[in-house]
């Protein structure tokens, strides 16, 4: 895996393709938003393509939400543009745009019973006619058909996150808007319901754009991420390419489980780099646009550590922690700590050799 200034590189891995090659159905142009002096989005460009499962991802304070309510409607933007199927959508109410928002705290009317409170939207909307067999199917698609006389307060947090879909899919919009449904429901209850959010979004071939900041979430639910930083886009791809060739040191920071070395670039080609790091020239995977000479970031996440006796990395176990379905081992290492998964696992101040596996680093940029 080594390599030295001027080396002859191999040709790079093949890409995926963007799965987002048809026609998007909505369009977000230059989209800027402020309040006061803070800039809260900051000439963004984002297309949600058709019947995708969307996610928006970041730190808080990123601009995910801002984006989601100037598409809802709640928000006008400052500078930019907004099209859905083609259609711009300045000055359209959201009333009168063909999107509906889930929100976070569910927001279910207390004195309305489960039909009432689906069928509201469908009454202010004046779209009375099959009220009953809308809303019933509404239900239906989210397992509650049952529950259909209860009241928010006989309904467990589960169940009324089921009744806020249910509401916001009965009148068949285009788009769903999901801002962190599942944030206030405990760890065993948001995982059985990413799989069904998921499932539902499948069965309806409805767009989802799906707001949060929970990492775990948004791998298991979305075809597209949407990394955000500072009101920026990040990066936008499907999450195997984020996870694996994140577009910068942000990403792959934001993304977690990932050890950051600084390097500088000793020899490049189109999707490769050989980098000078503290742990020796590392060659592998890159990002486009590398040139020699350029800081650059190896990313290094636990199943790119193995240990391996006479491994070139010589270093010492700095801490064991069980995790459950693994253990992790890190290890420092000419001032560099990694991390590996371990079988047969050594004690802390334990001496180890470790051996980076080909094909699982990847070189990136620093932070923007």
């Amino acid at each position: 895996m080594a390599t030295g200034a001027g080396a002859t590189l191999p040709d790079p891995i093949p890409r995926r393709t963007d799965p987002a090659a048809t026609p998007p159905l909505l369009s977000g142009r230059g989209l800027v938003k402020s309040y006061g002096r803070a800039l809260a989005v900051a000439g963004v460009d984002l297309d949600i393509p058709e019947r995708a499962f969307v996610t928006l991802l970041g730190p808080s304070g990123c601009g995910k939400t801002t984006i989601l309510r100037m598409i809802a409607g709640f928000e006008t933007p400052d500078a930019g543009s907004l099209t859905l199927d083609g259609q711009s959508l300045a000055g359209v109410p959201p009333e009168r745009r063909p999107v509906n928002t889930v929100f976070q705290s569910y927001a279910l009317f207390p004195h309305l019973t489960v039909f009432e409170n689906v069928a509201f939207s469908l009454r202010l909307r004046g779209q009375v006619p099959n009220l009953e067999q809308r809303v019933a199917r509404a239900l239906d698609a989210v397992h509650m058909g049952e529950f259909g006389a209860r009241h928010p307060h006989q309904l467990s947090g589960g169940q009324q996150q089921r009744v806020a879909v249910a509401r916001a899919i009965v009148a068949e919009p285009r788009l769903l808007l999901l801002d962190e449904p599942l944030s206030a429901l405990d760890r065993k209850m948001r995982a059985h319901l990413q799989i069904e959010l998921k499932d539902l979004q499948r069965r309806l071939g409805i767009a989802f754009v799906y707001v949060t900041h929970d990492q775990e979430e948004a791998f298991a639910l979305s075809d597209v991420l949407v990394v955000m930083n500072r009101g920026r886009i990040a990066q936008k791809a499907d999450p195997r390419t984020v996870y694996a060739r994140p577009a910068d040191a942000f990403v792959a920071d934001f993304i977690g489980g990932a050890t950051l070395v600084p390097g500088r670039v000793l020899a490049a080609a189109p999707g490769r780099a050989a980098l000078e790091t503290p742990l020796g020239t590392v060659e592998t995977e890159a990002a486009d646009g590398l040139a020699v000479g350029d800081e650059a970031v190896l990313v290094v996440r636990p199943e790119a550590v193995a240990p391996t006796p006479g491994g070139a990395i010589a270093g010492e176990v700095a801490h064991v922690v069980y995790q459950g379905d693994r253990t992790l081992v890190e290890v420092r290492a000419n001032g560099v700590r990694l991390a590996y998964a371990g079988d047969g696992v050594p004690a802390p101040g334990d001496a180890v050799a470790l051996a980076l596996v080909p094909g699982r680093c990847f070189v990136t940029r620093p932070a923007s």
